[in-house]
C-alpha cells in the first residue's frame, strides 16, 4: 500500500504548506500565548488552589469513612453527596495538573533521534487499549527519514494527546494511520483517523486553551501539544471532514547531518 493510497479516504492535502495554511484559513485561528510572567503567576495560583483541593479531598475521604456504615436514608444521601463532591475534587485536580503542564513547559533537553523510534514506542504503549476499542494502528515511515531533534518525553506527550484524541474519535473502531515523510527540509508526521471528524465551528477553536467538545475534557490537551511542537521549532496543522475523519500534521526541522558545521 502506498502513502498516497492511505490518504484516499480523506480529501486532505499532503502538502505541508497547505497543512500550515489550513491551520489559519480552514482550521484553528492563531492563539495568543501567555507572557512568561502571567503564565508563572497563573501556575502559582493554580498550585495554591490545588493544595486546598487536596485538603478538602482528604476531609471528604474521612467523612466518607465515617458514613461507611450508613443505615438511615439521610445518612445514605449524605454518603452519596460526599462521593459526588470527591469526584468533583478529582476533576479539579486533573484540570490543575493539565494547566500546570500547559503553563510551565519545562526547558527542552533535545537530542537527534529517529522519528521511527519515537512513534514505534508510542504505538507499543497505546496498542493494547486501541485493540480493545477495535482501532487498528498503522505506521508508514518514509524511506531515509532524517533524524529530528526531540525532547522525547515532551514530544511523546504531544503525540500521545493526538493518538488518544484519534482513538476517542472512533467509538465504533477504525484505523489510526501515522505516516512519516520528508519535504522541503522538514520532517512531517501525519496522524490520520477515520473517526467522526470535527465541525468547522469547532475546528476554528481547536487549539484554544479550555476549548473542548468532550464532556470530561479539560481543553488543554491540544493547546499543550501545540506548545510542545512550537518549542521544538515545529508547526502543527489540522484538516477534518465531519463523518470521514481528521488529519493532524506536525512539521519538524530535520536534525543537522552528523559532522555538519
Amino acid at each position: 500500500m502506498t502513502d498516497s493510497a492511505l490518504l484516499d479516504p480523506l480529501p486532505l492535502s499532503t502538502d505541508p504548506r497547505a497543512d500550515r495554511a489550513g491551520s489559519d484559513a480552514r482550521g484553528p485561528a492563531p492563539v495568543a500565548e501567555l507572557s512568561p510572567e502571567i503564565a508563572e503567576l497563573a501556575a502559582g495560583f493554580i498550585h495554591e488552589i490545588k493544595n486546598h483541593i487536596g485538603t478538602l479531598s482528604l476531609n471528604l475521604q474521612l467523612l466518607a469513612e465515617d458514613l461507611e456504615t450508613a443505615e438511615t436514608p439521610r445518612e445514605r444521601r449524605a454518603l452519596d453527596r460526599v462521593g459526588r463532591l470527591s469526584g468533583e475534587c478529582r476533576k479539579l485536580v486533573s484540570l490543575s495538573n493539565d494547566f500546570l503542564r500547559f503553563a510551565r513547559l519545562r526547558e527542552l533537553h533535545a537530542k537527534p533521534v529517529p522519528l521511527d523510534e519515537v512513534v514505534s514506542r508510542m504505538i507499543e504503549f497505546l496498542g493494547p487499549t486501541a485493540r480493545q476499542r477495535n482501532v487498528e494502528i498503522e505506521w508508514f515511515p518514509g524511506p531515509d527519514l532524517p533524524d529530528v531533534c526531540l525532547d522525547c518525553d515532551l514530544f511523546e506527550q504531544a503525540l500521545l494527546n493526538l493518538m488518544l484524541n484519534a482513538e476517542q474519535a472512533m467509538p465504533d473502531g477504525g484505523t489510526l494511520t501515522l505516516t512519516g515523510r520528508c519535504e522541503d527540509g522538514a520532517v512531517l508526521l501525519d496522524v490520520i483517523d477515520t473517526g467522526v471528524g470535527i465541525e468547522p465551528a469547532a475546528l476554528a477553536k481547536l487549539f484554544r486553551p479550555f476549548h473542548t467538545t468532550k464532556p470530561d475534557g479539560s481543553g488543554l490537551g491540544l493547546a499543550t501539544t501545540r506548545k510542545i511542537v512550537a518549542a521544538h521549532g515545529g508547526t502543527i496543522g489540522v484538516q477534518s471532514e465531519p463523518g470521514r475523519g481528521t488529519k493532524f500534521t506536525i512539521a519538524l526541522p530535520a536534525a543537522p547531518a552528523s559532522g555538519a558545521a
